[in-house]
């Protein structure tokens, strides 16, 4: 451990995501806004299927449980932003920034995990329709989800756990809106070799298998598609399917490209920044997208308001 002054339970400053004070009521109006419509988009998703009998299928039983991770995952980060800028102060402490930590890695892992189950539950839809029923039941559904939710607790509470061995040095400014995980562990006095190497490892885990697993069912599906002869049928095959594609793209696209840029630009403040994109914007943008293109949410949208 490096000499000097120390301590296990500091508190963090949260530097957000500009230090200009002219912004912050920008910043504030902004951030209340998409906190606003994530919320009531998601949960219009969620009492849209629960009060349609016709949208209590796997399909839509997973999505309701997507629009619910993405509130919790957008809850976990923003509100604490919202209430900082609100009485200017940018101190988080040591057990809020855990928590934080906490919930965060549970959500987003939540995310990724269900994004992949709905891409096995697309892939058994068009590629075995007849066996489908049989294939996607109610139990096999609940297990799926159980596991999504195991898998997601032990991925966040091992990270957790690691980060509360660490002892901190005095200077615990973290060049975000929330506490990352990987900036707090920088800031460690202590040896964080076990940290990183299972940082390492969950980063293989919750994005090369599971994204794999989606590419994989992905060019199953094509080629099933492929094999129907009507224009039509390829149309209504692909359309099954449209909105989940966008919505994987979107995620892994936002977050693959928030990893790339701050391996390569090594800017602690633009790497804040771009991941505005997957922890704010894209679950703001997925009611958007399946409501847009989906008839059934869109008719259980009508029904739930008229």
């Amino acid at each position: 451990m490096e000499s000097g002054n120390h301590t296990q339970f500091p508190e963090f400053i949260l530097l957000g995501l500009s230090e200009v004070a002219e912004l912050q009521p920008l910043l504030f109006g902004l951030f209340l806004s998409m906190y606003l419509v994530t919320f009531t988009g998601n949960l219009l998703i969620i009492l849209a299927i629960t009060t349609d009998s016709h949208l209590h299928t796997p399909m839509y039983f997973f999505l309701s449980n997507l629009s619910f991770a993405d509130i919790c995952f957008t809850s976990t980060t923003v509100p604490k932003m919202l209430m900082n800028i609100k009485v200017q102060t940018k101190v988080i402490s040591y057990e809020g920034c855990i928590t934080q930590m906490y919930f965060f890695l549970l959500f987003g892992a939540l995310d990724s995990f269900l994004l992949t189950v709905m891409a096995y539950d697309r892939f058994v839809a068009i590629c075995h329709p007849l066996h489908y029923m049989i294939t996607m039941n109610p139990r096999f559904c609940g297990l799926l989800f159980l596991a999504c939710c195991v898998l997601s607790f032990l991925h966040s509470l091992l990270n957790s756990l690691l980060v509360l061995r660490l002892s901190f040095c005095t200077e615990l400014e973290i060049s975000h809106f929330f506490c990352e995980l990987n900036q707090v562990v920088q800031l460690a006095c202590s040896d964080t070799f076990l940290n990183g190497l299972v940082m390492y490892l969950a980063s293989g885990l919750l994005g090369v298998i599971p994204l794999s697993g989606i590419l994989f069912s992905y060019m199953k599906i094509v080629s099933s598609i492929l094999k129907i002869s009507s224009a039509g049928g390829k149309c209504k095959a692909f359309s099954t399917c449209g909105s989940h594609l966008s919505v994987v793209s979107l995620f892994y696209g936002t977050a693959l490209g928030v990893y790339l840029s701050s391996v390569v630009i090594e800017n602690s403040r633009a790497s804040a920044i771009a991941s505005v994109m997957y922890t704010v914007a894209t679950p703001m943008l997925n009611p958007f997208i399946y409501s847009l293109r989906n008839k059934d949410i869109k008719q259980a949208l009508r029904k739930l308001f008229s």
